[in-house]
C-alpha cells in the first residue's frame, strides 16, 4: 500500500505542471471585456483620424505636453496611434485590425473554440494586406487610404512586375478570397445568371398579357359608345355630332362691338410681338439703324500694348545647333543601351530652346520598361541632370530621351508675343506659355481650360509664368472684355499690376485696393464671384443661352433689352498667388468657394488661375484637383509633388528656370516658359495706366461676411458668474482661448466656450482665428478695471 501510495505522489505532481499558462475563467472575462473596449477606442480613433489628421500631426512630437489637446476623439493617444497604423501601416484598411481583436475578445468573454478564431485572424490578416496594397494602386495619390505600407508595397511590385503585374497579382488575389472564403464557382455563377434571366422573362410576359388585357377592354367599351364627343386640336372646342355645321355655326356667334374688336386685335399684335421670331425681326431692324452694340466704345481710343515694350533676351536669330554636342550625346545614349544589350534600329535628334529630345527605335523584341528603367544609368552617362525618358511617345513609335542643353536659349516674351500663331489665334483668351521641344509656340485659349492650377518649387519660374500669362491677356483683349481679379498673399508679386486698376481690374465695393492680399477680403471676394456666378446663370437663363459667348453675341446684336437687366458682360479671371498660404489661414471658407467657381463658373466667363509653391495633397485636394484639369508643373523637390500636380512622374526631373510640364488631361507637354522681366511688366501697366480709364474699377456685387466668432451681444445681467475672474485670467496670460479658462478656473469645456464668447461680445478678446488663439484686446489690468467700471454706469 505504501509502494502505492508512493506511486501515485509523482502522478499527481506531473498533472499539476500539465499546463502553466492556462487562464482561468475569471481572468478570460476580464481580458475579453478589455479586448472588446480596446477594440471599440481603436475603432473611433482610426475613424476621426480622417477627420482631424490634419490639425493632430503638428501634436506628434508634443506628446508629453500637457497643456496641447488633439481633436481625435481619443485625444493624443488616439492621435499617435491611428498615425501609426493608419497613416504608417495599412490606410483604411486598418479598421479590419479593431474587428480582429473585438472578435477575440467576444470568443474570450464568452470561453469559445479558438479554432475558429485561428481562421478568421488569418482571413482577416490576408484581407488587410489586399486592401492596403489594393488602396495602394487605385489611390496612389491619396496615401491615406492605402497607408504607407500598402504605398511602399505597390511601389516595390510595379518596379519588378510593371503596373500590369500589380493588377494581375491583386485579381489572382481576389480570386483566392472568393473561391477559398465564398466557394465561389465558375457553375455557381452561371446558374446565378440563368435564374435571373429567368425571372426577368417570366416578369416580362406577365406584363404583356396584362397589357393585352387591357386593350381588349378598352376595345369592347369604345365600341359599345356609339355618340362620341369630338375635339377640336387646335382651338380646343367641342363639336357635337348631332348638329350640322351651320347650326353650330350659329350656336357659336359673337356679337363684338367695334371698340372692343379694335382692343382685342391689339392684343393679338402684342402677343405676335412676344413671339421669339418677331423679336429677331425687330432687334435686326435695331442692327441696321444703330448698328452692333460696341462695349469697347466708352475707351474708342484705347491703344493696345507694343511689342517695343517688352526686351530682347538670348540670341535673336533662334536657336544655335551645336553639332558636336549632338553627335556626343547620341554616341553615349547608344553605347549606354548597347551596355544593357538594348540595340536600336534609328535615332534622331529635335532641338529645343533648352532641351533635345532623341527619339530611337529599339531593336525588335525589346521591351520598352527595360529602357524606361535605365533613366539614371543614361543621366549617368551624360553627366546631365533632368533626363526624361518618354516610353513610348503619344501618337509615334519611337521613346523619346529628353536631354538638356549644355548651352540653354532663353525664350524672351517679345519672340512668343510677335509669333504669328500668337497674334492669329481665333480664341476667347489666349495665353502664350513659350516655346515646345520642337521650337513651336505655345498657345492655348483659358477660356477652354477652363481653370488652371500652377504649382512648382520656389524660385523655378512660378510668377514668371503668372505674368506670361497676364501679359498675354493684356497684348489680346480690350479692358472692356477682361477683368482680373488678383490675389496676391506675398504682397509683392502682383503689385505692379495697381496701375491698371481701372482698366483691367475688379474688387469689391468700398474696397481701397484692387489687389488683395487681406484673408478676411480673399474670402469676401470669392464669396463675391459666386454671387455673381449666381447672377449670370439667371442672365443666361432670361436670355435663353448656354454660355458667355452666345450671351455677348445676342447682346451685341441688340437682342437683349438693357431694361431687363442684360448687360454686356466681361470676362472674369481670377488669378491667386500663393494658394497654400490661403489654405493653411483660412482652409474650407477659401476651398468651398473656389470648389464651388470651378464646378459652375466655366459657362458664365469666371476662370481660375491658382498657383502654389506646396503642391501636397492637404492644399492641392481631390475636390480641386477633379475641376482643375489643366495643369502646369515647373520644377518640384520629389516624386510625390509631381504626381499630385500631375497625376504622373517627371516634374522631379525638369532643369528650373521656367521649364514646365503642361496637361489638359491627356498628354504631358514640355514648355520653356517665355521669360517676362519685372522691368517689362512694369513699362506695360504705365502704357496702359497712363491712357483714359473708366471712372472706376470693375465692381463686384457686395458681399457682407458671416463673423467667424460670435455676433450676439449679451446683457450684462446674462453673463456668467466667472465672467470677471475669466477676464482677469486672460488678461493676464495675454491669451484668449477656452482651454486656458477650464484649465485655470476648473470649467467645463461648454461653459468656458459661453465666458468666451461673453468676452468677445465685451470687447475683451478679438473673434475666432481657427486654431490659433484669439487675441486680447485689453492690454492691462488697468485698462479693464476702467472697461467694466464704464459697464456698470
Amino acid at each position: 500500500m505504501a509502494k502505492k501510495a508512493s506511486k501515485s505522489k509523482p502522478k499527481a505532481k506531473s498533472t499539476s505542471k500539465k499546463n502553466p499558462f492556462r487562464i482561468s475563467k475569471q481572468n478570460k472575462i476580464i481580458l475579453g471585456s478589455l479586448l472588446v473596449l480596446f477594440s471599440i477606442a481603436l475603432f473611433f480613433s482610426f475613424v476621426s483620424f480622417y477627420f482631424t489628421w490634419e490639425h493632430d500631426q503638428s501634436l506628434l512630437s508634443e506628446f508629453k505636453n500637457r497643456n496641447e489637446e488633439a481633436k481625435n476623439l481619443l485625444n493624443k493617444f488616439g492621435a499617435s496611434i491611428s498615425h501609426f497604423f493608419v497613416y504608417k501601416g495599412f490606410g483604411i484598411a486598418t479598421l479590419i485590425i479593431p474587428f480582429l481583436l473585438c472578435l477575440t475578445g467576444i470568443y474570450m468573454f464568452l470561453g469559445l473554440d479558438k479554432k475558429g478564431l485561428t481562421k478568421k485572424w488569418i482571413w482577416g490578416l490576408l484581407f488587410l494586406i489586399w486592401f492596403s496594397i489594393a488602396f495602394g494602386f487605385f489611390a496612389d495619390e491619396s496615401p491615406l487610404l492605402g497607408g504607407l505600407v500598402g504605398y511602399e508595397m505597390n511601389d516595390f511590385l510595379q518596379d519588378y512586375t510593371g503596373t500590369i503585374g500589380v493588377l494581375l497579382l491583386l485579381l489572382f488575389g481576389l480570386v483566392f478570397i472568393l473561391v477559398r472564403l465564398f466557394n465561389v464557382t465558375p457553375e455557381g455563377i452561371a446558374e446565378y445568371f440563368k435564374s435571373k434571366r429567368k425571372e426577368l422573362s417570366t416578369d416580362f410576359k406577365n406584363t404583356q398579357s396584362k397589357e393585352s388585357e387591357v386593350t381588349e377592354e378598352e376595345t369592347l367599351l369604345n365600341s359599345e359608345d356609339e355618340e362620341q364627343i369630338l375635339v377640336d386640336t387646335y382651338t380646343h372646342k367641342e363639336e357635337i355630332p348631332h348638329l350640322n355645321k351651320e347650326e353650330q355655326k350659329k350656336d357659336f356667334e359673337v356679337n363684338i362691338p367695334k371698340e372692343q374688336e379694335e382692343g382685342q386685335l391689339a392684343m393679338e399684335v402684342e402677343q405676335i410681338v412676344e413671339e421669339p421670331e418677331e423679336i429677331d425681326v425687330l432687334a435686326g431692324k435695331l442692327v441696321d439703324d444703330f448698328g452692333e452694340f460696341d462695349p469697347t466704345l466708352e475707351l474708342g481710343n484705347y491703344k493696345f500694348p507694343t511689342i517695343d515694350l517688352l526686351d530682347v533676351h538670348g540670341v535673336t536669330g533662334g536657336i544655335t545647333i551645336n553639332q558636336e554636342e549632338l553627335e556626343e550625346n547620341k554616341d553615349k545614349i547608344v553605347e549606354t543601351l548597347k551596355n544593357y544589350k538594348i540595340g536600336i534600329a534609328q535615332i534622331k535628334a529635335t532641338i529645343g530652346p533648352t532641351v533635345t529630345l532623341y527619339e530611337i527605335v529599339p531593336d525588335a523584341g525589346i521591351r520598352i520598361s527595360k529602357i524606361k528603367n535605365l533613366e539614371d544609368d543614361i543621366a549617368l552617362s551624360l553627366a546631365a541632370l533632368g533626363i526624361r525618358i518618354i516610353a513610348p511617345i503619344p501618337g509615334k513609335g519611337t521613346i523619346g530621351i529628353e536631354v538638356p542643353n549644355k548651352n540653354a536659349t532663353v525664350v524672351s516674351m517679345r519672340s512668343v508675343i510677335a509669333s504669328s500663331k500668337f497674334q492669329k489665334a481665333e480664341m476667347e483668351l489666349p495665353i502664350a506659355f513659350g516655346k515646345t521641344i520642337s521650337n513651336e509656340t505655345f498657345v492655348v485659349d483659358l477660356a477652354k481650360m477652363p481653370h488652371l492650377l500652377m504649382a512648382g518649387a520656389t524660385g523655378q519660374g512660378k510668377s514668371v509664368g503668372l505674368n506670361a500669362v497676364l501679359t498675354s491677356l493684356l497684348y489680346k483683349k480690350h479692358p472692356a472684355e477682361v477683368k482680373f481679379i488678383l490675389v496676391d498673399p506675398k504682397k509683392v508679386e502682383l503689385t505692379l499690376y495697381n496701375k491698371i486698376e481701372r482698366h483691367f481690374l475688379a474688387k469689391l465695393p468700398d474696397s481701397e485696393e484692387a489687389i488683395i492680399t487681406d484673408n478676411t477680403k480673399v474670402i469676401n471676394t470669392l464669396n463675391s464671384l459666386c454671387i455673381e456666378m449666381d447672377n449670370r446663370y439667371e442672365l443666361l437663363k432670361l436670355a435663353m443661352v448656354r454660355n458667355l459667348k452666345e450671351y455677348n453675341t445676342k447682346f451685341k446684336a441688340r437682342k437683349l433689352n438693357p431694361n431687363d437687366g442684360h448687360k454686356f458682360l466681361p470676362y472674369l479671371v481670377l488669378v491667386i498667388d500663393e494658394f497654400a498660404d490661403l489654405i493653411m489661414t483660412a482652409g474650407k471658407e477659401v476651398e468651398t468657394p473656389i470648389a464651388r467657381l470651378a464646378q459652375l463658373a466655366r459657362a458664365i466667363g469666371i476662370h481660375l488661375i491658382v498657383a502654389t509653391q506646396r503642391p501636397s495633397v492637404n492644399v492641392i485636394t481631390g475636390i480641386i484637383k477633379a475641376n482643375f484639369p489643366a495643369r502646369i508643373a515647373f520644377r518640384v523637390t520629389s516624386k510625390i509633388d509631381s504626381r499630385t500636380i500631375l497625376d504622373a512622374q517627371g516634374a522631379d526631373q525638369l532643369i528650373g528656370r521656367g521649364d514646365m510640364l503642361y496637361t489638359q488631361g491627356n498628354d504631358v507637354t514640355r514648355i520653356q516658359c517665355a521669360f517676362v522681366d519685372t522691368p517689362e511688366v512694369a513699362k506695360i501697366t504705365e502704357y496702359i495706366g497712363s491712357q483714359r480709364a473708366y471712372p472706376d474699377a470693375h465692381e463686384l456685387p457686395e458681399y457682407v461676411g458671416e463673423d467667424s466668432g460670435t455676433s450676439v451681444d449679451y446683457d450684462i445681467e446674462d453673463r456668467d458668474k466667472m465672467f470677471r475672474e475669466a477676464a482677469e485670467v486672460i488678461v493676464i496670460a495675454q491669451q484668449g482661448s477656452a482651454s486656458l479658462i477650464q484649465r485655470k478656473l476648473k470649467l467645463g469645456y461648454n461653459r468656458a466656450g459661453r465666458i468666451i464668447d461673453q468676452l468677445e461680445a465685451a470687447g475683451i478678446v478679438g473673434p475666432f482665428e481657427g486654431s490659433k488663439a484669439r487675441q486680447v484686446l485689453i492690454p492691462d489690468m488697468a485698462s479693464l478695471q476702467q472697461l467694466l467700471d464704464n459697464e456698470v454706469q
